[in-house]
């Protein structure tokens, strides 16, 4: 138990305890152990978000902090056995993938975040070493686990969104844009108009991408893309530049800015009237569908890794080896999740 002074001359306990314990892996062998109050883990939490993270984006601190929260909510439930060691880290894995039944991405995603506490645990010298550092993170799959549409799930979805309302038209923009320009949600809620701009090659969005800071790349936009964007945008009344592309239309939130729930929710209703909302189908798949789009118009690999912005070609060699299910029916879609 450590003293630390309070600043009013009165010594009090904070909830930690460090020491050294024999570990099972290894006979003879020790590792050092960490107890820390509920209480105390979230303020140690609530130090690594804005010290370890204050120079990532919003979006990258606020998934480090998501997972973050489900750690704190089994270890809450362990009622002081979580001491930090490797063998406990590994309890935790094992509870990410048999009790929640998680996602191996998402079971990765959750070990970086904890193995990155860890590591601040260290650098401010309450653990000597890294625990979780031992704990390898799931394999990331070969193959995207998102479904794609089929082009007759494309057409059924483009049809069930009616443009007759100016959130009818908004949406209808924002799922051309995912499907045929290959945009991600964050992209276009990150877009303001003036992001639009005309060159003699055509239209261009300037966008900034996940974990980037500033706007660096630029997104063709076709003609029919375009004109669903300028349907949408000739209902708004008094734009400006600088306003954002999309925005709600309720009562209360009326012209500001969509979020990524907002998106998320309205393009899964439209799944869901259209039909085509199955195992593996999620708002994201519009965007994973671009890339079948264009390589079954004949476009070549380069030209769609340049497109959806891949790092590598191995990237888009798997939208090479999946363009096939663009032209499956929906029930043989429906046979296949990822």
């Amino acid at each position: 138990m450590r003293q630390v002074n309070s600043g009013a001359g009165v010594c009090i306990s904070e909830s930690i305890t460090k020491g050294m314990s024999t570990t099972n892996s290894e006979e003879g062998a020790t590792e050092s152990f960490l107890n820390l109050s509920v209480g105390e883990l979230n303020r140690r939490i609530e130090d690594f978000v804005k010290e370890y993270l204050k120079e990532k984006s919003p979006e990258t601190a606020g998934t480090y902090r998501r997972s973050l929260n489900e750690f704190e909510r089994w270890f809450a439930k362990q009622q002081g056995n979580f001491k930090f060691t490797t063998d406990n880290v590994e309890a935790y894995k094992t509870y990410l993938m048999k009790e929640r039944g998680l996602h191996q991405v998402s079971v990765s995603t959750y070990l970086t975040a904890l193995r990155r506490l860890c590591q601040y645990l260290v650098d401010i010298g309450l653990l000597t070493e890294n625990p979780a550092r031992a704990v390898k993170g799931n394999r990331r799959p070969s193959t995207h686990s998102r479904a794609v549409l089929g082009q007759s799930e494309v057409e059924t979805l483009l049809q069930a969104i009616s443009s007759a309302t100016t959130i009818g038209k908004r949406d209808l923009a924002i799922v051309y844009m995912m499907l045929y320009a290959g945009l991600s949600e964050i992209e276009l809620i990150r877009a303001n108009i003036q992001d639009l701009e005309q060159t003699l090659m055509g239209w261009y969005l300037r966008v900034q991408g996940k974990g980037r800071t500033v706007k660096d790349q630029q997104v063709p936009i076709d003609g029919p893309v375009m004109e669903k964007v300028k349907n949408y945008l000739d209902t708004r009344k008094r734009v400006h530049p600088d306003d954002p592309l999309f925005v709600s239309h309720g009562h209360r939130s009326e012209g500001h800015r969509l979020n990524t729930r907002s998106v998320r929710s309205r393009i899964n209703l439209h799944l869901q009237d259209a039909g085509v909302k199955r195992p593996g189908v999620t708002p994201h798949s519009l965007t994973h569908t671009a890339a079948l789009l264009w390589l079954n118009k004949g476009m070549s690999v380069d030209e769609v890794r340049e497109r959806m912005r891949h790092g590598t070609i191995e990237t888009t060699m798997i939208y090479f080896k999946k363009q096939g299910l663009l032209t499956l029916e929906p029930d043989e879609l429906k046979k296949i999740v990822g």
